[in-house]
């Protein structure tokens, strides 16, 4: 535990003098937050580099880490799959935005002899991270799997020990589909876990998944796919029985979008759509011009964001994203068009 203490002490202080850094050299952003994006988010400021020459760096702390930076004004943007709730915004010393940059799934990964294809329900998974569903070869289970052998072996949930907005959409899952998990655990970037281990991002939480026989945990689909593992197919709200793929996630996401973007998908009503989609979103200040930033910093930050929801989206599906709908572009769009320097818009 204190080591942990001391490497995060020690990568905030990294990030801050990157950041001081980044303020003396225009050609270079700092982002900092969500792992969910991370494979994505890797790619897309490769290429956006070649294309551009301009550099971004992205360290994937977590959500709740990449929050805390931009509320500190320590980075370019901050990454997060949680948006920021109304009675948080106070907490930043200016008026933030919330531009969407893609789409992905939490899927339910589990490491049993075979690995075979599971059916869960919410309930279920509710119920077995609540302690109450403690072996696989539970009758509520075995039920919903008929055709698989389950072993008598116990179930150890592994969840996230760090602020995450993997953890946000997961848990707000749980609390719709759980009237016991809503009111005794709720919906958080960190929750109080009643059973189970912690381990730190997505690809911690992957990784104790695989070396540990009878876990379960969620986790990114693009975390899951790249570990070869399993991915449990879950019962939307319309009673259909949904694999995690680009078509599910795109389902879930179709419709009307609100202009600030702020929107959960999860728990959808889409007939195809798998029920843990969810967003993802850089955050930064509207109004640019503050500490040291120049209007050069300022230019490269919102032309980055406009090439993220258009040609970076290009990019996604390869790594198990989804793209943004028309509607979530159009919204963002409009965001990035309201980001200003000196009460000016950024972007001609």
């Amino acid at each position: 535990m204190k080591r942990n203490v001391l490497f995060r002490r020690g990568l905030l202080m990294a990030l801050c003098l990157i950041g001081a850094a980044s303020a003396l050299n225009a050609q270079t952003l700092l982002g900092s937050g969500a792992t969910f994006p991370a494979p994505a988010y890797t790619k897309m400021f490769d290429e956006y580099y070649k294309t551009t020459g301009i550099k971004v760096n992205y360290q994937a702390i977590g959500s709740s880490g990449g929050l805390k930076n931009i509320q500190d004004r320590v980075v370019d943007f901050g990454g997060s799959d949680s948006f920021v709730k109304d009675t948080d915004f106070a907490k930043y010393p200016a008026s933030i935005v919330h531009i969407p940059t893609v789409i992905g799934a939490v899927v339910v990964t589990y490491n049993l002899p075979g690995n075979p294809a599971l059916r869960l329900t919410g309930e279920v998974i509710a119920d077995i991270y609540l302690g109450k569903i403690t072996k696989w070869n539970d009758k509520r289970i075995a039920e919903l799997n008929p055709a698989v052998k389950l072993p008598n072996m116990a179930i150890m949930p592994v969840y996230r020990s760090d602020g995450s907005g993997t953890t946000f959409n997961f848990t707000a899952y749980l609390s719709a589909v759980s009237t016991e998990w809503k009111s005794k655990v709720g919906n958080a970037n960190s929750v109080s876990w009643p059973a189970g281990q912690g381990a730190a991002q997505n690809a911690g939480v992957a990784g104790v998944v695989k070396q540990t026989p009878g876990s379960i945990g969620y986790v990114e689909l693009a975390y899951a796919h790249q570990s070869n593992m399993p991915a449990a197919a879950i019962k939307n709200s319309s009673g259909v029985w949904v694999d995690a793929s680009l078509a599910s996630i795109s389902a879930s996401a179709a419709g009307a979008f609100p202009p600030d973007s702020r929107i959960l998908l999860v728990n959808t009503n889409a007939k195809e759509g798998y029920p843990i989609s969810a967003l993802t979103w850089i955050i930064v200040y509207r109004e640019q011009k503050y500490a040291s930033r120049t209007l050069e910093q300022a230019e490269h930050l919102a032309k980055l964001l406009w090439w993220m929801i258009h040609d970076g989206q290009n990019f996604v599906e390869a790594l198990d994203y989804a793209k943004l709908p028309a509607p979530a572009i159009k919204a963002a769009e409009a965001i990035i068009k309201s980001i200003t320097y000196d009460g000016q818009p950024v972007l001609k």
